[in-house]
């Protein structure tokens, strides 16, 4: 292997680790473990979502598995504040990235970051049963125990 083959190789191995990380600050997803985006033209249930200081309200929802829920989610609190839904697992290894770039912008149909006092959105459709959560991954929320529950039958 010559001189230009390994500067080369080493080149593409530099372009893919880049690409990479640049993925993870969009928070490029194919699929998504607690379901798929939802089709804001179709009917949904409401469930509104209060975050404040270290909480969210409701801490747990239930729903049925196929359900669409239109999450209206405020920031009643004095700080920015996340809603995020993923499973724990993911939420965990999410937070860890977050502790070392905190203000992460998440282009994500599962989650949104929001301002005090303000409103936001998200339409998900349920395609897949288990216990899934939404966290503030903003550094130490949800050490604090900024999270909740959806539990989809």
């Amino acid at each position: 292997m010559n001189h230009f083959t390994r500067i080369g190789i080493a080149l593409a191995a530099l372009s893919v680790t880049a690409a990479a990380s640049r993925g993870h600050e969009k928070h490029g997803h194919e699929t998504y473990s607690a379901g798929e985006p939802g089709d804001p033209s179709k009917p949904s249930r409401t469930v509104e979502i209060e975050m404040k200081e270290m909480e969210f309200t409701p801490f747990r929802v239930e729903v049925r598995r196929g359900e669409q829920i239109r999450f209206v989610i405020r920031n009643a609190g004095t700080e920015d504040h996340e809603f995020l839904l993923a499973t724990t697992e993911e939420n965990l290894k999410h937070a860890e990235v977050m502790k070392k770039h905190p203000h992460m912008e998440h282009d994500d149909p599962n989650g949104v970051r929001l301002a005090p006092k303000k409103t936001a959105e998200i339409v998900w459709k349920f395609t897949k049963a288990g216990t899934f959560e939404y966290s503030c991954l903003i550094p130490d929320h949800r050490d604090y125990g900024m999270t909740g529950r959806v539990v989809v039958k």
